[in-house]
């Protein structure tokens, strides 16, 4: 099984995170069998990256002078030729962050594109209503994932309620999960670790991307079952992921 791949190998993956996911993203890839570092300086970034076996992107928290560090780090992780996963937070909430996003993906070969409706609709230019860095609404998930994969040409997942996984016209749903997953910060950010994490042992990202989302999702809806609501929901849901699918 790949995750237990991924624990033989224990990548260690680079981030150049949101602030306010990094402890839950460490000890979540931590339980899957990773190894994370959280080095976001630009000086060593290139460095880091280049001794990593992945790199997440992550713009939850962006300042202007966070773009040309992930700029750095990418570059670095092409020249080695390992997997990049962008998660671009709040891309429909504002310019600035829809600019950076576009800067990000001119610039770099990025491997998985990873967001909710509203993100990855407002990289394809379809209007979709969002509030903060949450989607209001759902829209076309499977349009917008097509779409999206298109013009980035790249993969692209669109989570929600169902899944879909996207490139080169064609597409993937998947339905696991559970609703107290929208009750904890860092939850998707987490799934983007985990994706990138099986990009490691995995050459075919459909393959290694629909793994992640599925065992994500079914460690999800075990920890539901444990919990009591959202609290011992997260402390759950790093206990299951520790676990088999």
């Amino acid at each position: 099984m790949m995750e237990e791949r991924v624990r033989e190998k224990r990548p260690l993956v680079h981030h150049i995170t949101n602030e306010v996911v990094m402890n839950f993203s460490a000890n979540g890839l931590l339980a899957f069998g990773g190894s994370p570092v959280m080095a976001k300086e630009r000086e060593e970034v290139a460095d880091i990256a280049g001794a990593a076996d992945a790199l997440v992107l992550n713009i939850g928290t962006l300042r202007s002078s966070d773009v040309e560090t992930m700029i750095a780090a990418g570059k670095a992780a092409n020249e080695k030729g390992i997997p990049i996963l962008l998660d671009p937070v709040g891309a429909g909430a504002s310019t600035f962050r829809k600019n950076a996003v576009r800067k990000i993906t001119e610039e770099l070969d990025v491997a998985v594109v990873k967001g909710n409706a509203g993100e990855i609709a407002a990289l394809a230019d379809i209007p979709l209503k969002v509030k903060g860095v949450d989607s209001e609404e759902s829209g076309d998930s499977t349009d917008i994932a097509l779409r999206a994969s298109e013009k980035l040409n790249t993969c692209v997942v669109v989570t929600g309620a169902t899944d879909i996984v996207a490139e080169n016209g064609n597409y993937t749903m998947s339905s696991y999960g559970s609703p107290l997953l929208t009750q904890v910060t860092g939850s998707g950010c987490l799934l983007g670790t985990l994706i990138a994490a099986c990009l490691t042992v995995e050459d075919e990202k459909e393959k290694a991307v629909l793994f992640a989302v599925e065992f994500y999702n079914k460690a999800a809806e075990r920890a539901e079952a444990n919990s009591h609501g959202p609290g011992s929901f997260a402390v759950s849901l790093l206990d299951e992921l520790g676990g088999d699918v």
